[in-house]
């Protein structure tokens, strides 16, 4: 299964911290499993979130148009675009 990485900034990152096992659910619904966030080391509000992906192809359509639920969520976590997507080859 491949990894993968999607990184963004966030308005506020302790917020955004705070909301985990709401990632952990949406990517679970992707088909994802060991959901980590990262935060930068550096203190800005830049972050990461990495997952095991089963079906990489779907996960991509489904960040490319986000149904509105995704959408709602992404907006109460502080979600900055643009998201950046990195996946293991």
């Amino acid at each position: 299964m491949p990894k993968m990485v999607i990184t963004h900034g966030v308005a506020d990152v302790d917020k955004w911290l705070q909301f985990n096992a709401g990632r952990v659910e949406a990517f679970g619904n992707l088909g994802g499993t060991n959901v980590v966030d990262h935060v930068a080391h550096d203190g800005s509000t830049a972050v990461a979130v990495s997952a095991d992906i089963a079906d990489v192809e779907a996960a991509m359509a489904t960040l490319a148009s986000p149904p509105p639920e995704l959408g709602a969520l992404m907006e109460k976590h502080g979600v900055l675009p643009p998201l950046v997507v990195y996946v293991e080859r």
